[in-house]
């Protein structure tokens, strides 16, 4: 593979930068509320492959794919269960399409929305089910799997297990956290950036970092925490264009291009070595997220 490997990319010291949000894309293009977005993979291929064309276009040297609730547990909520291994495979297929040789395919896994901790789902269950969701993405075309914006550790380390065990790809995992009232940051499930990271590395996670919930600003905070944690192991961050304003109805995220590329040397310092966005942002973003990586050199 003319790509090689992303850790081996990393580990020359290279800065990579990662694509940007793919829901909100999505939806301008016309995705309904309460619509399933994976199933555009198959439905709407063209609209699919233009969000990861702009991203590709825009610089970034991997894409995500459209395959975030992805998984049999939150496909069967649109009757789509069976068609699981399909929608997958054509999700990593598209990406795989607009990556071509130069970009890596780095295909999203998201939280199945069940918890062990309530009994909605057993570890077998959960297992397999990230397990067919990998098995199909790598089929479709898929270098790596980026199991993201997890809460509990879990859950996170038998999507890690699944992948490892029954795929070639790498592995990246990356949480979601808030910060709480004493200044600390926690998931949902209450797991600090330290704890994440160290379980996400010894389930067999090759990267991780966090994703979604902050802005760049609190996400350097973060990845101070998490580069300590796990001193040799590259660090992805998906940052969110800051913290949502509700206006008139509709959250709007308010960091500009400008504002998020202003914050790359900070993350860098702070341990980052890919750098991408989440909530809010767009090619224009990783377009200066971009230039920023590149006048680091």
């Amino acid at each position: 593979m003319a790509r090689g490997k992303i850790v081996d990319a990393v580990k020359s010291g290279k800065i990579l930068v990662s694509d940007g949000a793919w829901g909100t894309f999505l939806q301008k293009k016309g995705l309904k509320p309460g619509e399933c977005p994976e199933l555009w993979c198959v439905d709407r291929p063209a609209e699919v492959l233009d969000v990861a064309k702009n991203y590709v276009d825009a610089g970034a040297d991997m894409i995500e794919s459209d395959s975030f609730g992805g998984t049999r547990c939150k496909l069967e909520h649109y009757g789509l269960a069976d068609r699981t291994v399909e929608i997958n495979k054509a999700a990593a297929t598209i990406s795989r399409k607009a990556g071509g040789d130069k970009a890596w395919v780095i295909a999203s896994i998201g939280p199945t929305g069940k918890m062990l901790l309530m009994g909605d789902v057993t570890e077998q269950q959960l297992y397999d089910a990230f397990k067919e969701q990998a098995v199909a993405l790598e089929a479709g075309g898929a270098d790596a799997v980026c199991i993201e914006t997890m809460s509990a550790i879990d859950e996170a380390v038998l999507a890690i297990k699944a992948a490892k065990e029954n795929t070639k790809l790498e592995i990246i995992c990356t949480f979601t956290f808030e910060k709480t009232a004493q200044g600390e940051y926690r998931t949902m499930m209450g797991v600090s950036p330290t704890d994440a990271a160290k379980a996400a590395v010894e389930a067999g996670a090759h990267i991780v970092g966090p994703n979604c919930g902050n802005g760049m600003e609190r996400m350097i905070e973060i990845i101070k925490e998490m580069r300590k944690a796990v001193p040799a192991t590259p660090i992805l961050v998906h940052a969110n264009a800051g913290l949502p304003k509700n206006i008139n109805g509709v959250d709007t995220f308010p960091e500009t291009p400008e504002d998020m590329a202003r914050r790359v040397p900070d993350l860098v310092k702070a341990g980052a070595n890919i750098i991408g966005g989440c909530c809010g942002t767009t090619p224009a973003h990783i377009k200066a997220i971009k230039g920023a990586v590149s006048k680091l050199k």
